[in-house]
């Protein structure tokens, strides 16, 4: 094996981490959003606040980096403007229909990743992605109770999560399409998207008499900033710069590391059951995202 090889090989594994752990991260999202909530800021209104603080702390680096920025033209502001939408229409999905469906929709990902890869990158996909779909959509089946019935979108969240996953597909495709683009100025471009997405659909859903005021802010920004800056921006970058190093269908499967996270925190932390159908649907799960890491070294050892 040449030098490389061994660098791309190790780049390979680090981008699978990053998706791995930008999948565990969101499968937490839900909790401050739900904490959010409680407080009386809801809906869209959460996520513009997120996404607007680590704007504000991501500023410096945004000024620093404003020529090549501005350079990018029109594929970074469309790469940003595609991930923030994707973000902002998941996260209103669960406000219309419940966690169950949203996910699941969420999640055909990694089939409109593969085929985004193969349309428009035209990137084979590998028989180890499609066993790794497979797992995917086994494990979500029995998570869903297949023996009832395929839940196809039934309401207006429904068709929300499925077009987040397809939106998704894209934005990761155009990292990879575009892949001159700086890490930092795509999150910069995210991050500020979503704040404008989000503040424009608070304002046309939930009406301008829901704009959370002062004395509703500032109470609950003492532990937001710190969720911001450790965790949420951290992991925005890494799985930024992991996007474009991987098929948009693997980086797909990797993401859905979410739905064993958001099974198990909801079972502890709420009084949702998880009994031998969850664990095994989240086993399911966990396999498919790790199948093209497995799978040749399975061959290999053989």
């Amino acid at each position: 094996m040449t030098i490389n090889q061994i660098f791309h090989n190790g780049h390979q594994g680090l981008a699978r981490a990053a998706c791995l752990l930008g999948g565990a991260v969101w499968g937490l999202y839900w909790i401050p959003l739900r904490t959010l909530d409680s407080t009386g800021i809801s809906g869209a209104w959460a996520s513009a606040l997120f996404n607007l603080i680590a704007l504000v702390f991501l500023a410096p680096l945004i000024l620093i980096r404003l020529r090549p920025l501005l350079a990018g033209g029109l594929q970074i502001q469309l790469t940003g403007a595609t991930l923030g939408l994707t973000l902002l229409v998941y996260a209103t999905a669960f406000l219309y229909t419940d966690v169950v469906h949203a996910i699941l929709l969420y999640y055909l990902t990694p089939i409109w990743g593969a085929l985004f890869g193969r349309l428009w990158l035209k990137e084979k996909i590998s028989p180890d992605q499609l066993v790794g779909i497979g797992f995917g959509i086994v494990g979500m089946m029995v998570i869903l109770h297949i023996d009832e019935g395929f839940p196809w979108p039934r309401n207006i969240g429904d068709w929300m999560a499925l077009s987040a996953g397809i939106l998704w597909a894209l934005g990761a495709t155009m990292t990879r399409r575009f892949p001159e683009q700086h890490t930092l100025d795509i999150v910069s471009t995210w991050f500020l998207w979503c704040t404008i997405f989000a503040i424009i659909a608070g304002l046309i859903f939930q009406g301008s008499q829901s704009i959370p005021d002062l004395a509703t802010i500032i109470p609950v920004v003492y532990w937001i900033i710190p969720i911001v800056v450790l965790i949420v921006i951290p992991t925005f970058i890494a799985i930024t710069w992991g996007l474009p190093q991987l098929n948009p269908g693997t980086s797909g499967l990797l993401f859905m590391t979410e739905i064993s996270v958001v099974t198990v925190s909801a079972a502890i932390l709420t009084d949702e059951h998880i009994g031998v159908r969850e664990l095994l649907g989240v086993a399911l799960i966990s396999l498919a995202g790790l199948a093209e890491v497995i799978l040749p070294r399975l061959r290999r050892a053989h």
